[in-house]
């Protein structure tokens, strides 16, 4: 098994300050206290050295741990200083992260214990603390399940030890009865024993798999806002884990936020472990402390969970593209809908009016038998008109979508106050946002039973926002009909929303944002009569 220097240098300054304990405790009067004293800072910081290999915090947590125990030895005050990081182990034993309130809240209890000589010495608090770390180690024993619950196991079976042993002296200096030192062997045994087994369960792999189903819960979680290498950070204990993803078009890793990262050289301070796809080829490069990956059956599992969190990003980044790809469809089929009213308009006006107003001068000179025939004319003229509005507003091609809605608001028999911009828009947006205010200020005008109408229609950054309101009855429903229907179809196709807020006896307000694409064509006519 591979020792790494931190790890050598670790145990070399643990020995130092555990002899400089002993002589400042025991030596050279109690060689046999001093021996006990010394094994279980010894025990703690040699598992800590070892336990680096599998898991960095749990590691540093042994260590912290025996060096606050050789601490206490040499400064009075500090004796129940390893309360702090031991009961941190035990609550966070394998994977090293307080994960819960209530862990959090009983380790920082145990800290202060520990640092305040009175509240460590106090009876009364020891035995709530115990308690309280107890209770904790259940409830986590209890909310893990398959290979981590295991893990748990073993913390929870150390922490007893170390509760039944801490609770018994404390409820016999509180009645009074005879302590001897048996006591404090019977600790001094129960941590020897309780950190060479965590240290044991952490090399023979338990820790692997409680890693890997922490991982693999971490990685499902798609709720979660942490990013796929923060995840994986957490679940393998290497905070500054970096993951690289193969940009096939610049032949490097880059990470979540396209920067290009730097592989570390061999036999470096840093490992690198290649993740490759389906068809072979380079997908995600992991750089990680060599320590926290050295396990092959972790290596393996981490390997095959970043694949698959690989593949289903791949996964939607193609969906998001198929998706992009029917708006710019849905897009287009509006735009080319849109064209065809206009020429439909268009064709009207140039082709069937100036021949039924040829018609109309004819009559006009066949004498008075043929007032009828007139009168018909007008009105198959109005009708025309009325049509060619429908199809497309001729004034919203050549003067842009402010003339044309204040034409749409005198036609109504309600006042309207009206608010609109000028300044040309996108052909598609201008015939969206006019037909959400005449199906609006229609609907208002012959079921709200409103007496006034508002109109507003105005550019806000890359948005035109359009809204329709009235003082009528309200109950509006969107679902309600067909032309809303049409309307919300026309508008999501450009990427906008329509909304209605038609509270029952407190009128209705129709609302439409439709983002105003920076590439899309402007009509020109319309942009020479906005501003002229």
């Amino acid at each position: 098994m591979r020792v790494r220097r931190p790890a050598v240098a670790l145990v070399v300054v643990g020995v130092g300050l555990g002899v400089a304990a002993e002589f400042s405790l025991y030596l050279p009067d109690s060689p046999g206290l001093a021996a006990g004293d010394f094994a279980v800072g010894f025990v703690f910081i040699g598992a800590g050295a070892l336990a680096l290999r599998r898991s960095t915090a749990t590691g540093a947590l042994m260590a912290a741990t025996g060096v606050a125990w050789f601490l206490g030895g040499l400064v009075g005050g500090l004796v129940f200083l390893h309360r702090g990081p031991l009961v941190h182990l035990l609550l966070t034993y394998p994977r090293g992260r307080l994960e819960s309130r209530l862990d959090r809240v009983v380790v920082s209890a145990a800290y202060f214990d520990g640092l305040v000589y009175a509240l460590g010495r106090s009876n009364v608090v020891t035995l709530l603390l115990v308690a309280a770390v107890l209770a904790a180690a259940i409830v986590r024993y209890a909310g893990a399940g398959g290979a981590e619950r295991r893990a748990r196991g073993s913390a929870l079976a150390v922490t007893g030890g170390v509760v039944a042993v801490l609770a018994t002296a404390a409820v016999a200096r509180l009645t009074e009865a005879e302590a001897d030192s048996s006591l404090l062997w019977a600790y001094e045994a129960v941590l020897v024993v309780g950190a060479a087994g965590l240290c044991a369960d952490l090399l023979w792999a338990r820790w692997t798999q409680a890693a890997v189903t922490g991982l693999v819960i971490d990685l499902g979680d798609l709720w979660s806002e942490a990013t796929l290498r923060a995840r994986l950070a957490r679940s393998v204990g290497d905070p500054a884990l970096v993951l690289g993803y193969w940009d096939e078009g610049r032949s490097a890793y880059v990470d979540e936020s396209g920067q290009v990262i730097a592989l570390p050289q061999p036999h470096g301070d840093r490992a690198v472990l290649l993740v490759s796809g389906k068809a072979g080829g380079p997908a995600a490069a992991i750089v990680h402390d060599p320590a926290v990956l050295d396990e092959p059956e972790l290596a393996e599992a981490v390997t095959a969970a970043v694949r698959i969190a690989v593949s289903n990003l791949d996964l939607q980044a193609q969906v998001r593209a198929k998706v992009e790809q029917v708006r710019a469809s849905r897009r287009r089929l509006v735009e080319a809908a849109d064209a065809e009213r206009r020429r439909l308009e268009r064709e009207l006006r140039e082709m069937a009016e100036p021949r039924l107003q040829a018609i109309a001068g004819l009559l006009d000179h066949s004498g008075p038998e043929t007032g009828d025939a007139r009168r018909e004319l007008d009105a198959v003229q109005d009708e025309l008109g009325t049509l060619a509005r429908g199809i497309h507003p001729r004034i919203l091609t050549e003067s842009g979508l402010a003339a044309a809605l204040e034409e749409l608001s005198a036609r109504l028999p309600l006042p309207v106050g009206l608010e609109a911009d000028g300044g040309a828009l996108p052909p598609a947006v201008a015939a969206a946002a006019y037909f959400v205010c005449s199906e609006g200020l229609a609907n208002a005008a012959k079921h709200a039973g409103a007496t006034h109408l508002s109109l507003v229609a105005k550019r806000r950054n890359r948005t035109l926002v359009v809204e329709v309101s009235d003082d009528g009855a309200g109950g509006a429903d969107l679902a309600g009909g067909s032309g809303l229907q049409g309307l919300i179809d026309r508008v999501e196709a450009l990427g906008g929303a329509l909304l209605v807020d038609s509270a029952p006896g407190a009128g209705t307000v129709l609302r439409a944002e439709i983002p105003i694409d920076r590439d899309a064509p402007v009509d020109e006519a319309a942009k020479a009569g906005a501003v002229g």
